[in-house]
């Protein structure tokens, strides 16, 4: 699938003009895993986020006993990765090729460099990327909830 009709079809880049989106398309890495291939582990510093253009990935977390616990599986056209770059912490969790995999990568110098020429832009990525956070957050407290009841 073509760069650009990925980037389009991902919700992390809703309300950007085709102008942005295909400068965005020729920023970002294509990169392909096979099964079971780690895209990034848990604890490593974070400088990219990722949209999947197909196949299958498994967030994992370690548990307190260390061993790893499957979060959720995204598929195209979700997006992972993001958190590390809003906080310039360290990955949170796991994320490893379920099936084969193509991603297509964007790292904080290539973000960086679309902010210079599309400031606006790259305020609607960020507002997406809240949005879809606070999204997540709700649907891991409901879940919480749930198992507490």
């Amino acid at each position: 699938m073509e760069k650009l009709a990925v980037i389009s079809s991902s919700p992390l880049f809703e309300m950007l003009s085709s102008t942005e989106l295909s400068h965005l398309a020729e920023l970002s890495e294509q990169r392909r895993y096979g099964a079971g291939e780690l895209v990034f582990e848990e604890g490593e510093l974070g400088d990219s986020l990722y949209v999947i253009i197909r196949g299958e990935v498994e967030v994992l977390r370690r548990d307190g006993g260390g061993q790893p616990r499957t979060l959720t599986v995204l598929t195209a056209p979700d997006f992972f990765g993001e958190m590390s770059l809003i906080d310039k912490e360290y990955r949170s969790a796991t994320v490893r090729a379920r099936s084969e995999a193509m991603l297509l990568r964007l790292t904080a110098q290539q973000l960086a460099a679309f902010r210079q020429s599309h400031r606006d832009g790259f305020t609607f990525v960020v507002l997406n990327i809240a949005r879809i956070l606070s999204a997540r957050v709700r649907e891991a407290n409901a879940r919480l909830t749930a198992r507490q009841a």
